[in-house]
């Protein structure tokens, strides 16, 4: 029985991964602030003797050594995942990506934990040359904040691997989708449509291309990964095969809930500043360890809107 540390336990994926672990036979030490996370994810954690919860911030540096004691590796998917609005508040992606991530090794280094797993984002490939993206593809000029962020954490980790002695696998996610999933464009788009069916905003032209992985799968990588890859660094891009415009995914989760709204468009190719217009990564890499995704894009969708239209509540729970 290994002894894991989880830190953004109570989140989308944070919380689903810790379910697998649990499941799985290990013993897991959960950390959250609960700034974006909900404690009614863990409610099947919670009882579990094998599980602690540690509710505390990653920038109280003494504190976190003292709750990573005992751990033998660390899955660290804490992070501000707040990609649209990162020029409002730039500070945030450096303190609670960056300076968190450092936190995090060095609380690793204290307590002689050698094994990071960490949550990066195909939003550090900026607006990449080469599409389909390989993990070795040119490293652009970054385009948002976040995936700024998010580079300089992998910086850092592969920096600690050659200097401390470290092993990490760095998972670049396109958006991840199902249950539990609290903020993105189908969250946005059910809230909008419960609102008003009648009509529905979209930012930019709807023409962006997107693709995404259910939240399953992408643990299924992380796990498979974790488990075969052993070099120093391992950078692994998770998606599927494919992916579809925003006007493909208003059809879909539009049909689902049986309304037709007048659709209105920002303008533009991007939603945002620094919105990648296009991402599609390569995923050769894991595949080639036997890895293949379940569910494509559209069933990716489907299962979310199914959760969101039986769980309501995480719309108040992330006013």
């Amino acid at each position: 029985m290994t002894s894991l540390i989880v830190t953004g336990c109570a989140g989308f994926i944070g919380s689903t991964l810790i379910d697998r672990l649990l499941a799985d036979g290990h013993k897991v030490v959960g950390i959250d602030n609960f700034s974006t996370g909900q404690r009614r994810f863990l409610d099947g954690a919670l009882p579990n003797p094998n599980f602690r919860l540690i509710e505390m911030d990653l920038l109280d540096a003494e504190a976190l050594k003292a709750a990573f004691a005992g751990g033998e590796a660390v899955f660290h998917l804490a992070a501000n995942a707040d990609v649209r609005f990162g020029t409002d508040h730039p500070r945030k992606d450096l303190e609670q990506n960056t300076i968190a991530t450092y936190n995090v090794l060095e609380a690793m280094r204290a307590n002689g934990i050698k094994k990071i797993a960490f949550s990066s984002t195909g939003s550090v490939y900026g607006d990449a040359p080469v599409v389909p993206t390989p993990e070795d593809g040119p490293f652009p000029v970054q385009t948002s904040l976040y995936g700024a962020s998010k580079a300089a954490g992998e910086g850092l980790i592969a920096a600690y691997c050659e200097g401390f002695g470290f092993q990490s696998w760095i998972f670049r996610f396109v958006s991840i989708l199902g249950e539990r999933y609290t903020h993105g464009h189908v969250f946005d788009f059910y809230q909008k449509l419960k609102a008003d069916p009648s009509r529905l905003s979209v930012l930019g032209n709807g023409k962006q291309r997107k693709s995404y992985l259910y939240v399953q799968d992408c643990i299924d990588a992380i796990l498979l990964a974790m488990d075969k890859a052993d070099a120093k660094v391992n950078i692994f891009n998770l998606g599927v095969d494919g992916y579809c415009e925003v006007n493909d995914s208003i059809g879909w989760i539009c049909e689902e809930l049986g309304v037709k709204p007048q659709l209105e468009y920002s303008g533009g190719d991007r939603g945002w500043i620094g919105d990648n217009p296009f991402i599609f990564l390569e995923t050769r890499k894991i595949q080639s360890f036997g890895w293949k995704p379940k569910f494509g894009i559209r069933e990716g969708v489907l299962k979310t809107v199914e959760y969101l239209r039986n769980n309501e509540w995480v719309f108040e729970a992330r006013d």
